[in-house]
């Protein structure tokens, strides 16, 4: 076991200057370097390509924002409960970027490493997910969605981004390996949902899966400040437990008789 002590390259400061890595906070990137840039800069210690900056752009706008999902109505309930402390309701929100919501691109992204390094068995091993699943009576993550139906847009536009922009690679070609073999096992269509393509998406820019979740959740963390704002010029908190209060206490008497 090493002695040596634990080091950190991502920042070092003095009473004249703050490095993020080699860069020089002040000089090179206040004002110079976007956020977008210097997190993946920081994240991968590397200068990111053009191709994969608005890749990543593209799939932080897209998990921002979807309506009164679990974590949002986790953020402004907690909020609403202590509006003195924005970020509890953040953290609260936060906390449900996980395994059934938001989150989905992780084990997605495990699925098409599976196909990816099958090689060119590629295609068998995403009809044996398919069959796994189906089998489990399990949702394939990456799969289907309540609402957007045949094909979710936003997946479909994040495909074709990634074939404007030429980072269009095997993880791709895996989602779409993946979806033939669905679909077949199903014996109809079933959506590429979005955090199946933004799985696909990163991957093929080198992200590995364990971090995928940071992702949604650094871009879910600006949805729901947006979602606080907007609670705190229009209060619903009160509105959403009336409601609520009101449905269940109403079902649990009606089955008394």
């Amino acid at each position: 076991m090493s002695t040596q002590a634990p080091r950190t390259q991502l920042c070092s400061h003095g009473p004249d200057a703050i490095h993020y890595r080699d860069a020089n906070l002040v000089d090179d990137l206040i004002g110079k370097a976007g956020f977008v840039e210097v997190f993946l800069r920081q994240t991968f210690g590397r200068q990111p390509s053009a191709a994969e900056l608005t890749i990543v752009d593209a799939v932080l706008v897209t998990l921002m924002e979807h309506g009164l999902t679990p974590s949002v109505i986790a953020a402004r309930m907690v909020y609403s409960s202590s509006p003195e402390n924005l970020q509890a309701g953040v953290a609260a929100g936060l906390l449900a970027v996980a395994s059934r919501f938001v989150g989905t691109m992780e084990p997605a992204a495990g699925l098409l490493r599976r196909i990816v390094d099958a090689g060119e068995q590629g295609a068998a091993e995403a009809r044996r997910i398919a069959a796994e699943h189906r089998a489990q009576r399990q949702p394939v993550p990456g799969f289907g969605h309540h609402l957007h139906r045949p094909d979710d847009p936003r997946a479909v536009a994040l495909l074709e981004l990634a074939a404007r922009t030429g980072t269009f690679g095997r993880h791709c070609e895996a989602l779409q390996a993946l979806a033939g073999a669905i679909d077949e096992a199903a014996g109809r269509h079933i959506t590429i949902n979005a955090t199946g393509a933004v799985a696909a998406l990163l991957g093929d820019i080198g992200v590995p899966p364990e971090l995928m979740r940071g992702f949604a959740v650094l871009s879910r963390a600006a949805g729901l400040v947006a979602h606080i704002a907007e609670e705190q010029r229009e209060p619903s908190g009160r509105f959403i437990w009336d409601l609520v209060d009101q449905a269940m206490s109403t079902a649990e008497h009606s089955t008394d008789h």
